[in-house]
């Protein structure tokens, strides 16, 4: 990758369980207001009510109605990106004659995830095709840029948990080739029963509300959302002034390959993903205001976390936002690159919410009350199945 062009962020957009926009979910994590509860979008026979966090159906704008056509997680994506355009200023019809790309990571959304489709075919009967057909005109890349009528590239990122971080790359890459003018990039995924079900059989789901690198975590709840940020080209940047949130100044990915689910026990794949994000600042890496990490309140990911940080980036503050939103699997990247910006924008960020007794193994713990940061950089951390690692580096840009 091309590190030698940073590119401007204009735009953040967020819709998750802690709010229906962006400055709704600043407000949740700074006062420290979460509801996990049981899952109402489907039913479970399971005997532990594991706690999940959706999104009503109050949060989505009424520009957004429910669409039979669409699956949730285009239409999560659709509200999401919308907000993200506005922030940056966007009407849809001054995109027109712009190379406008569009970068979506995912994982439920990826799969069709249609048990009555399913059960049916097993059951020897031919059910029709209109499931595959829904199935496929909610590709939420596609979905995104029917809604706004864009005309550039499109790509839906389909890598587990790093999707949405992988899905920014992506665009920021588009940018630097100069294949686009203005990008929109970030993650979206809705739950599902199938991957409800999922979780609970590797083990790693809580009982409880989730706690991020506290002594007595018990894994994660499972959340839905999407997070969009929009990518501006250097022209671009230069006709509309005063538009920068911030600039994303480095990308970093690397696959350690240890196992399906769980992370190499050194943090191998991190630590090359965190040196390659941060490779433009070169030695002097004073200027880390804060780090979001991935902290999805599992024993693997949190002490592998938590040993990286303590040995590469040992003074500097880290929080886990998963407490406020659950683990939105594909959208995670997006949403928190999100409240990256954001954060980065106020100058501060929210305590760590669930860390009530730090881990006394980790040789670091998260931040336990509102933080004032200082700096100009922050990292956004995403960890995933299959060894995969994808880290985020981001500047503070002249809008607040």
């Amino acid at each position: 990758m091309n590190r030698a062009v940073s590119v401007a962020v204009t735009g953040a957009g967020c819709l998750c369980a802690a709010g229906p926009d962006l400055d709704s979910c600043l407000a949740a994590l700074f006062s420290g207001k979460r509801a996990p509860a049981p899952p109402r979008l489907f039913a479970t026979g399971h005997s532990v009510p594991y706690p999940v966090f959706e999104v009503g159906e109050n949060f989505f704008p009424a520009t957004c109605p429910a669409d039979p056509g669409l699956l949730r997680t285009a239409r999560l994506a659709i509200a999401a990106a919308g907000q993200a355009l506005a922030d940056a200023g966007w009407e849809a019809e001054a995109l027109t004659g712009l190379r406008v790309g569009v970068a979506v990571g995912t994982t439920v959304g990826s799969a069709m995830n249609n048990e009555e489709f399913y059960r049916d075919f097993r059951s020897g009967n031919r059910p029709g095709m209109a499931a595959i057909r829904h199935f496929l005109a909610s590709n939420p890349a596609a979905a995104v840029a029917r809604r706004f009528y864009l005309n550039g590239p499109l790509q839906t990122v389909a890598n587990a948990c790093s999707s949405g971080s992988d899905a920014v790359a992506v665009g920021a890459q588009w940018l630097r080739q100069g294949l686009c003018d203005l990008v929109i990039a970030g993650g979206a995924d809705e739950l599902c029963r199938t991957t409800y079900n999922g979780f609970v059989s590797l083990m790693i789901t809580s009982p409880e509300a989730v706690r991020p690198f506290d002594r007595d975590r018990r894994g994660l709840n499972l959340g839905e959302g999407a997070g969009f940020l929009v990518l501006e080209s250097a022209a671009l940047e230069q006709a509309r002034p005063g538009r920068t949130r911030a600039r994303l100044v480095g990308c970093g990915a690397a696959c350690d390959a240890h196992h399906l689910t769980a992370p190499h026990p050194q943090g191998m794949g991190l630590k090359r993903a965190l040196r390659e994000a941060l490779a433009p600042l070169r030695d002097d890496w004073s200027g880390i205001a804060f780090v979001n990490a991935h902290g999805t309140g599992t024993l693997d990911n949190d002490r592998v976390e938590g040993m990286v940080l303590g040995e590469l980036l040992p003074q500097v503050p880290f929080h886990s936002t998963k407490g406020f939103t659950g683990h939105t699997l594909g959208a995670a990247g997006g949403v928190e690159a999100a409240f990256t910006v954001a954060c980065l924008g106020l100058g501060r960020i929210p305590a760590s919410v669930g860390c009530d007794h730090p881990d006394p193994q980790l040789p670091v713990a998260p931040v336990q009350q509102v933080t004032a940061l200082a700096g100009r950089y922050a990292l956004s951390q995403s960890l995933a199945f299959g060894g995969n690692n994808t880290v985020l580096l981001f500047e503070k840009g002249e809008r607040p």
